[in-house]
């Protein structure tokens, strides 16, 4: 059995925490019956010792199997982990949302989507990186009575992904310790403003409305401070011609959107000026988790 799970941008500038997308970089994991129980690893992660003993999505996974399994079984776990760790895009949530799906998906019980979002709800209590992960997309969602509440809408095969990841990560507690306890009446109507249209752009397909409505005055300038080399990576994925370009998540990854036709011009800028960062442009994901058996 293989699931598969893509990586996330989440917040996407003024949507903090309610809005995200999904992105066409995987981390897979592929089951096997087994004698005994054995992990391996390969890819993003694959030289830190620490991940392999101390998995989370075994944890996880085990908080459902063996509440779900009528006859308890070994099993081997192959990871293949695209999504680079603690960057930003969903590293996290691609772990939550597989662990619970493979639980379900082992003993033969039908999940429906809807359900699996709200189980991942009690591991990650933002729905900005769980909703894409496991619906792919387009999502702009909320909680209201412990349940997930979204909408989403798929991505058109003309737009494109450019992501840059730095060669170090922004810390998620450390980043969210550094926003401010106060916001001004002018900076809230702001960024709820900027959302709205925002979402509105991404459900009628307006491309040229999100450069403008992408704009953020609740998270991003205090993050990217962390790391200010990201305000110049903003600025020349904008010049060379994104239609956007945000901090994916709390950082340290910034994340563009443009034209296809475009992508390798940004991307080669992007290259030229940063050498010492990750620069790859990307499809998006429109299907989410994906079970394979």
């Amino acid at each position: 059995m293989k699931v598969s799970v893509p990586a996330t941008s989440a917040n996407l500038g003024p949507g903090f925490d309610s809005l995200g997308l999904a992105i066409a970089m995987k981390n897979q994991v592929i089951i096997r019956p087994s004698k005994f129980h054995s992990v391996s690893l390969k890819g993003e992660g694959s030289n830190n010792p620490v991940l392999k003993d101390n998995n989370m999505f075994i944890s996880i996974f085990n908080d459902f199997y063996h509440n779900l399994a009528v006859k308890k079984r070994h099993y081997r776990f192959e990871f293949y982990n695209e999504i680079p760790l603690s960057r930003g895009l969903g590293s996290s949530s691609a772990v939550i949302v597989s662990a619970i799906a493979s639980a379900y998906a082992i003993e033969g019980i039908k999940l429906e989507k809807d359900k699996l979002l709200n189980l991942a709800l009690a591991y990650e209590n933002h729905p900005d990186n769980i909703t894409p992960a496991v619906m792919g997309g387009f999502n702009v969602s909320t909680v209201q009575d412990n349940e997930v509440r979204f909408i989403n809408k798929s991505i058109p095969r003309s737009l494109k992904a450019v992501v840059v990841v730095p060669n170090r990560p922004i810390s998620t507690q450390l980043s969210r310790k550094s926003l401010p306890f106060k916001y001004s009446k002018e900076d809230v109507i702001f960024n709820i403003s900027h959302s709205s249209i925002l979402t509105a752009a991404f459900m009628s397909e307006d491309w040229k409305m999100l450069k403008n409505a992408s704009l953020d005055k609740v998270h991003q300038k205090y993050r990217m401070k962390q790391m200010p080399e990201l305000f110049d990576v903003q600025k020349t994925s904008l010049r060379a011609g994104s239609l956007m370009s945000t901090l994916s998540g709390s950082g340290s990854t910034l994340f563009s959107i443009c034209f296809a036709d475009d992508a390798k011009k940004i991307e080669k800028a992007l290259k030229t000026k940063f050498p010492h960062f990750k620069v790859f442009t990307s499809d998006f994901d429109n299907s989410g988790v994906r079970i394979d058996i």
